[in-house]
């Protein structure tokens, strides 16, 4: 991987050289807290630079927006994020270009750095923030940055497939801890530690969904009650911050106990303690101290319609931008939550190989992807993936997420939804555990259809 992380340097070196010969730049980033903390990174970056930057947030890449871009006349335009899927567009429609993205390539341009190109897998070894920051490095000594880079990360769940970062994230998050800016250490990974009150973080468990426990508030208070009792004088639950150690280690032990009673299976106990991520730049008991924390903050103001917040947010305003954020971050919980209660309650519907709801307008299509994730902490069948369709205004949005079983299986959603999109008339991509796609409303039938046959087709392949 040290090979790998010096070839990317080597391009990211020649990317910057291109970006050093323009006074005036206009960032092209993806809305959702990988694509904010890529911007964040970059306009940071080219700020200390005495850079003139301009911003643009966009859902997905596609030939209207490109050739909206190109006809702004840009100097030069870095596409952080997003752009690996549109190379062929960005350069048939004459914009000079830098592209820092970690999804599936198709197609080739010069400025462009992305770790599929140098063996290295864009779906959990380096987030777009990441790759970012390894173009921010070369503009100048941006390693304080390096905190925003796992941020990205984690909101890109890159820690899934082996319960802790590694790859090319691993190099950036030594590199962060050498430069104090952040630490990792083995703790609880349940979320919400820094602001949620601890029977909080029972009750909205969901990765691993705790039987009689998650949704349940009387039952986590009551756990509580029986195996950690109230001390401070105010009488109000405390956030797991606030616990010693002693008392950490009690409720750690009771709730592994309590979870081999209710019969969960032994991995899933085991992702209850894992890897986390510190941000020491940030005070304790905020959003942002927290790397989990801190990117579901970021999702709650881009999603929204309101990346101009994270940005600000990522690029240090602690004051009018954070509370907005913090405002936008209670809707979202609520609609998440709403989400989920839809789709629970509307069930999904199975094909051979694979499963699917559709939300129509009842959940917003820039967080049906993340309901559809969080889907499978409710669904008995997970050997299928889960397929979300939601209404917007050019069509029908999809999103779609597997596992990582599903993925050693032979899964790979970014070629699925690329190819089957392609095929309906619409365009999509993505990572092999998590892609999205806009088809036309009237292609959903076929779309679902063409879709559980290639899925099919590369599980079954995959097996020869």
């Amino acid at each position: 991987m040290p090979e790998t992380m010096q070839q990317m340097k080597e391009r990211a070196a020649q990317c910057a050289g291109e970006i050093k010969k323009h006074s005036s730049i206009h960032i092209v980033s993806h809305i959702d807290a990988d694509g904010l903390t890529a911007a964040g990174i970059i306009c940071t970056a080219l700020g200390r630079m005495g850079t003139d930057y301009s911003t643009r947030f966009v859902k997905q890449l596609d030939d209207t927006i490109i050739a909206g871009i190109a006809g702004q006349d840009h100097e030069l335009v870095i596409f952080t994020d997003l752009g690996s899927g549109m190379l062929e567009s960005i350069t048939s429609h004459g914009i000079n270009a830098v592209v820092s993205d970690h999804h599936q390539p198709r197609g080739e341009m010069k400025n462009h750095l992305n770790p599929h190109l140098f063996g290295a897998n864009g779906s959990y070894e380096l987030s777009g923030a990441g790759t970012t920051y390894i173009l921010a490095n070369a503009l100048g000594d941006n390693r304080d940055l390096a905190d925003l880079a796992i941020v990205g990360a984690m909101g890109d769940l890159q820690h899934m497939k082996k319960g802790h970062l590694t790859g090319i994230n691993r190099l950036i998050l030594e590199e962060g801890a050498s430069s104090n800016v952040l630490k990792f250490e083995k703790d609880l990974t349940l979320f919400g530690k820094q602001t949620r009150q601890v029977f909080k973080l029972l009750q909205f468990a969901s990765d691993p969904y705790l039987p009689g426990l998650t949704g349940n508030e009387d039952a986590c208070i009551n756990f509580l009650k029986k195996h950690v009792t109230r001390v401070n004088g105010d009488e109000r639950w405390r956030r797991w911050i606030e616990y010693n150690l002693d008392e950490k280690q009690k409720f750690i032990s009771a709730l592994v106990q309590y979870c081999l009673g209710a019969g969960l299976q032994p991995y899933k106990i085991e992702r209850l303690i894992g890897e986390v991520y510190t941000l020491l730049k940030e005070d304790e008991g905020t959003e942002m101290r927290d790397a989990s924390e801190y990117s579901t903050l970021l999702n709650a103001t881009a999603r929204y319609d309101h990346a101009d917040i994270g940005l600000a947010v990522c690029m240090g305003d602690r004051e009018g931008a954070y509370d907005e954020a913090r405002t936008l971050l209670g809707e979202h919980r609520k609609n998440l939550v709403n989400g989920l209660m839809f789709v629970k309650e509307q069930g999904l519907t199975k094909l051979t190989n694979l499963q699917y709801f559709d939300a129509g307008s009842k959940i917003r299509e820039t967080i049906v992807g993340i309901i559809a994730g969080m889907s499978t902490s409710i669904t008995s069948d997970r050997s299928l993936p889960i397929i979300a369709f939601a209404d917007t205004d050019d069509g029908v949005k999809v999103s779609a997420r597997g596992t990582q079983d599903l993925i050693r299986k032979g899964l790979n959603l970014s070629e699925a939804m690329s190819k089957v999109s392609a095929e309906v008339g619409g365009g999509g991509g993505g990572h092999d555990i998590a892609a999205g796609a806009t088809i036309p409303v009237t292609a959903k039938n076929e779309f679902i259809n063409k879709l559980d046959e290639m899925i099919g087709k590369q599980v079954r392949n995959s097996k020869r």
